[in-house]
């Protein structure tokens, strides 16, 4: 008898039901979601205008720091500086042909007509620095001027010029804030709600030719021709040249190209390669707002610097022609187009320059460095004059017995 068994039949366990997925929001066209287009645009919108808003409001903030125009400046100047520009006067130079002259201001003293003298200051001074020299030649029968380089001063500072032009996205973001300037905050989210775009074409380029005043940059090639144009506009030729500092180095050009226009030479305490004012100091964002904020601190810098006997009213005017009018970045960006390369020996010994009569002062207690260097340069030039005075690099000795001394020679 056979047994027949069954196996029991195996149940399948019950699985979980799915639940199905509704499709989200953002895949259904015209919703409206995160991923759409509209919903880009407007983030990308708010961003850009919160980004504006934020740096116009620091632009605002830092202007308001410093006087907004040329009036308020001026007014804000200690009085013995105002004092001093309402005994000079402007002349019109040319830089380029095609753009408008700039204005170079000067000092005069003494009667016309007679032996002339022209002092060109460093880098961080100006005709300020020299105004009792001016005034004591002057006294003498001598015909003193001084005047304040491009840059420096109350020389124009800035002039008009056109910026680069921009294309591409670049050129599309910069009309976009450009229109934000002219027609407010809103007028993009105004046209992002009529049109559910960002303002801007995507397939046109435009090019900017927007004009902007930017500071005075220019190469010692430049400055030599404006200390021409000076002469010749004053009729000082012939003139007896007076250079200080970085001076050499801008004029040494113009002297070699006219020398039948100069009478004498005398060079204060001048090495191209060696400039008294340390520019670092006044391009490092921090520290030259810590050397140009306070009074003290550029004393301070000064004496260490460029003069141990400097006094705080003279420091305080330098520090103030320098802060103002877009003064030191047109003073660092001169000195970072002087030519280094000059060498004062081959210049010296050229056939233009040797038949001129050639004197140096040179600070010999300033530092071990320049007492070196100075020796170097009375190696170099065995047939010229060659004084040396207790005084620092910036001029604070009566250097005008000196310049007496040599017109009478």
């Amino acid at each position: 008898m056979a047994i027949i068994t069954e196996e029991p039949e195996e149940k399948e366990e019950p699985r979980p039901l799915q639940k199905k997925q509704k499709p989200s929001s953002s895949s259904k066209p015209g919703t409206g979601g995160n991923d759409s287009p509209t919903a880009n645009a407007f983030l990308f919108w708010a961003y850009f205008t919160l980004g504006v808003s934020l740096i116009t409001l620091v632009f605002v903030f830092l202007s308001s720091l410093t006087p907004q125009n040329d009036k308020s400046w001026f007014l804000s100047l200690p009085d013995d500086l105002r004092f001093h520009y309402s005994k000079g006067r402007t002349i019109k130079v040319q830089v380029n042909p095609n753009r408008s002259p700039i204005e170079v201001f000067a000092i005069e003293d003494g009667p016309r007509g007679g032996e002339a003298v022209l002092i060109v200051h460093g880098l961080g001074c100006s005709s300020y620095s020299f105004r009792e020299v001016v005034r004591s030649l002057g006294s003498s029968g001598i015909y003193a001027v001084a005047i304040d380089l491009p840059g420096s001063g109350f020389s124009d500072k800035s002039a008009l010029e056109e910026d680069e032009r921009w294309t591409g996205v670049l050129g599309r973001f910069w009309d976009v804030y450009s229109d934000i300037k002219e027609k407010g905050l809103f007028w993009g989210f105004d046209q992002l709600v009529e049109t559910g775009q960002i303002p801007y074409e995507e397939n046109k380029i435009r090019v900017s030719t927007r004009k902007s005043i930017k500071p005075l940059q220019l190469r010692s090639e430049k400055m030599g021709r404006i200390i021409g144009q000076v002469i010749d506009a004053m009729g000082l030729a012939p003139v007896h040249l007076v250079l200080h500092d970085s001076a050499v180095g801008m004029t040494a050009g113009w002297v070699m190209e006219n020398s039948g226009s100069v009478s004498s030479l005398t060079l204060v305490d001048s090495a191209a390669k060696s400039i008294a004012l340390p520019l670092w100091a006044l391009e490092m964002p921090v520290i030259r707002e810590f050397v140009l904020g306070f009074s003290f601190t550029y004393l301070g810098f000064l004496r260490l610097c460029c003069s141990r006997s400097i006094n705080s009213s003279a420091a305080e005017a330098h520090r103030v022609l320098l802060k103002g009018r877009d003064g030191r970045r047109a003073v660092v960006g001169t000195g970072k187009a002087l030519n280094y390369s000059f060498n004062l020996g081959e210049w010296a010994s050229s056939e233009a320059v040797k038949g001129v009569p050639l004197q140096v002062l040179w600070s010999s207690r300033w530092s071990e460095a320049w007492s070196e260097e100075g020796r170097h340069v009375a190696d170099t030039l065995p047939e010229v004059t060659f004084v040396r005075h207790s005084g620092g690099r910036w001029p604070q000795v009566r250097i005008e017995l000196l310049v007496r001394t040599q017109i009478k020679n």
